[in-house]
């Protein structure tokens, strides 16, 4: 006897996630052309990166910007960069989201005042400002001002784009780098949301919003999330933080309307875990990731970014770009993925884990808050710390074998790879004559301007920068359409409040390495080496240029630490005077540099300079960071002693090698 079965058939076909890729480099022209190929190929928003000049509010002509312009990103010093950015497309149909945060006013006022100059309807942009400083303190290092500045720059802008930008997401509070910086899932979703809690409580008591109004502002605070290869694991830390949010929005901030406590998120998958050796399996691990995040239809990415394959090895091409967005394609148009419900409601594994991490997650939160909120945890060290620990346990792990990266402490043989063979061809290399066209543009275009216009404008904004009942907006407004520069804004607020600069997280207290037999055997060779010298070995980490990332040079100071070397580091963005100067000040016997911007070419050699100059040539040089094999031997060709790749993932085995190369030195 046949028995009919009650079909379980696909529902509706469901609204695909905002394809994006994130990219910008050399020139707004370029970077202009990128944006349009990627459009035509199907991608849906645009993701600008912007280059450390401009996250860092300095013009390509300053001191600190020197190797660094158009490498990470695209320089924007003006109203007229934005224009050539957005050249042919307009921008009141388009969803931009800008990876901006210090200079996240600033930024969206050119970004507006050039839509303005398009005949836009500017209620009518949509997009995304980062405006997440919180994070900068904690992992890419491109804050600018102290915490409370800071943290009213983000509350003005929130205000005004309530009213103004009804459809822009003011801020992207992120937790992606926070994974980045060695957060687990826990800390991710913790301090996240303990940095929402403080930006939601700044805004109300501000009073730039009636009460009855403050729904507004909650719907529209938007997230940047993290997606790691542990895919159960990153699934259910979703759905917690989905959870979560819908709890802190109902009973702290009484949003009684269940659309506008809506936990709305982008993501862009891991990047710390790309590597380098066997570059070919990112793209597994970029698959893996992408499902975490768009599998589960009750918590589903609203946008996502994948990054390239070979991103571990230097600035992807084109090409390597559209591969990452066909992916995307391929899972929203190929499979049925969106013609079915939740795959995973009712799931009593995912539910355990859910509530596993949102029970932990709601702990820490706890513990941030007691603290006296986010800044609070940021200005004492806590969260910088906590974060620098973590992810020293998690290079423990790798380096023991207990945590297994594929074609890096495992299954490391490998037959010849097609995709690498020509390394030169297989990344896309910047102009080094970028920064000097770029010079040469800002001052064609100070030239050219209204010089009294310009300095009426800057005079209010300091004004109005010293009263802090005053929103910013207005005057940073007034600032982008007279034609003022990105570092004349910043610099005029920098007058104001003050620089700034973060804890490092480098504690006596961070944990430190499991004693295997090679570490116990470092220390013994650091000893002997101190003995030789009649003193114990003394090594300056240094972090030269605007590069934030200071993940690594962390890491690597805690691991020296630990092996018994007595360590300078100073934090981040000094130039390689100030490097140098330290080095010979502390008398110390290697300077390790790190370099993840691509500005090694041009800041290191310029550090071994100065060494020379100083008398002090005889200090070996060491440099650790994304640097291509042609590059690495222009560098020892300048005198550095030893570089060091991504694929040097054994620090102990590394420090090793320094020690070697202070008993020769």
């Amino acid at each position: 006897m046949v028995h009919a079965v009650e079909s379980a058939g696909p529902a509706r076909r469901d609204r695909p996630w905002v394809m994006r890729t994130y990219a910008g480099h050399s020139t707004p022209a370029e970077s202009n052309a990128l944006y349009r190929r990627n459009l035509g190929k199907g991608q849906t928003g645009l993701s600008v990166a912007f280059d450390l000049p401009t996250q860092t509010g300095y013009d390509p002509d300053a001191d600190l910007a020197a190797g660094e312009v158009g490498k990470v990103g695209v320089p924007i010093a003006h109203v007229g960069d934005v224009e050539a950015l957005f050249d042919g497309i307009p921008l009141a149909a388009m969803n931009t989201s800008m990876t901006i945060n210090a200079t996240a006013m600033w930024l969206l006022a050119l970004y507006q005042v050039a839509a303005e100059r398009q005949g836009a309807d500017i209620s009518a942009l949509a997009g995304t400002t980062q405006n997440d400083i919180v994070k900068e303190y904690l992992s890419r290092g491109t804050y600018v001002f102290p915490p409370g500045p800071s943290l009213r720059l983000t509350t003005d802008l929130i205000a005004y784009t309530v009213n103004a930008l009804p459809k822009w997401n003011p801020i992207n509070i992120c937790s992606y780098h926070l994974q980045e910086a060695g957060a687990d899932p826990v800390q991710e979703i913790a301090y996240a949301l303990s940095t929402a809690i403080t930006v939601l409580d700044a805004v109300r008591d501000s009073g730039q919003v009636p009460s009855d109004e403050f729904d507004r502002v909650v719907e529209r605070i938007s997230f940047f999330v993290n997606a790691g290869v542990r895919f159960v694991e990153e699934l259910c830390k979703m759905r917690a933080f989905t959870r979560l949010w819908d709890e802190i929005t109902r009973e702290r901030y009484g949003v009684t309307d269940p659309a506008k406590r809506r936990f709305r998120y982008g993501v862009q998958v891991n990047s710390l875990g790309l590597t380098e050796a066997q570059p070919e399996n990112n793209v597994a691990r970029i698959m893996l990731e992408m499902l975490a995040v768009t599998l589960s239809k009750d918590a589903r990415a609203r946008a996502v970014q994948l990054p390239a394959w070979n991103e571990a090895l230097g600035l992807p091409r084109p090409w390597d770009q559209q591969w990452s967005l066909r992916m995307q394609q391929v899972l929203a148009f190929e499979s049925d993925l969106l013609e079915y419900g939740d795959l995973f409601a009712g799931s009593p594994v995912v539910e355990a884990k859910t509530a596993q991490l949102a029970t932990a997650a709601r702990a820490e939160i706890e513990r941030v808050q007691a603290m006296g909120g986010v800044v609070a945890a940021v200005e004492s060290g806590y969260l910088k710390a906590r974060l620098v620990a973590q992810h020293a346990l998690r290079r423990a792990r790798i380096e023991s074998g207990e945590q297994i990266v594929v074609g890096v402490n495992a299954y490391t043989e490998t037959e010849p790879n097609p995709l690498t063979a020509d390394l030169d061809a297989a990344i896309q290399s910047v102009d080094p004559r970028v920064q000097e066209h770029a010079v040469d543009a800002l001052r064609a275009w100070r030239a050219a301007r209204d010089t009294a216009a310009v300095e009426a404008a800057l005079a209010r904004l300091r004004a109005d920068a010293a009263d802090p009942a005053v929103n910013l907006m207005p005057a940073t407004l007034a600032c982008a359409r007279a034609g003022a520069t990105t570092g004349e804004w910043s610099g005029a607020l920098r007058e104001v409040f003050g620089e700034y600069r973060a804890p490092t997280g480098i504690s006596a207290d961070a944990p430190t390495a499991n004693a295997s037999s090679e570490l116990v055997a470092l220390r013994e060779y650091v000893r002997e080496a101190g003995r030789e010298r009649g003193r114990r070995l003394r090594i300056l980490v240094g972090k030269p240029g605007l590069d934030g990332h200071s993940n690594g040079a962390e890491q690597i100071a805690v691991r020296a630490r630990d092996a018994g070397f007595e360590v300078v580091y100073q934090g981040i963005r000094l130039t390689p005077a100030q490097i140098a100067a330290a080095a010979v000040a502390e008398d110390v016997h290697c300077v390790g540099l790190s370099v993840l911007s691509g500005s090694h070419l041009r800041l290191v050699p310029e550090v071994i300079g100065r060494l020379r100059a100083a008398g002090a040539g005889d200090i070996p040089v060491v440099v650790g960071g994304i640097i291509p094999d042609a590059d690495a031997k222009v560098l020892k060709e300048s005198g550095v002693a030893e570089v060091f790749t991504p694929r040097d993932y054994d620090m102990t085995r590394s420090l090793t090698r320094i020690v070697d190369l202070i008993r020769a030195s």
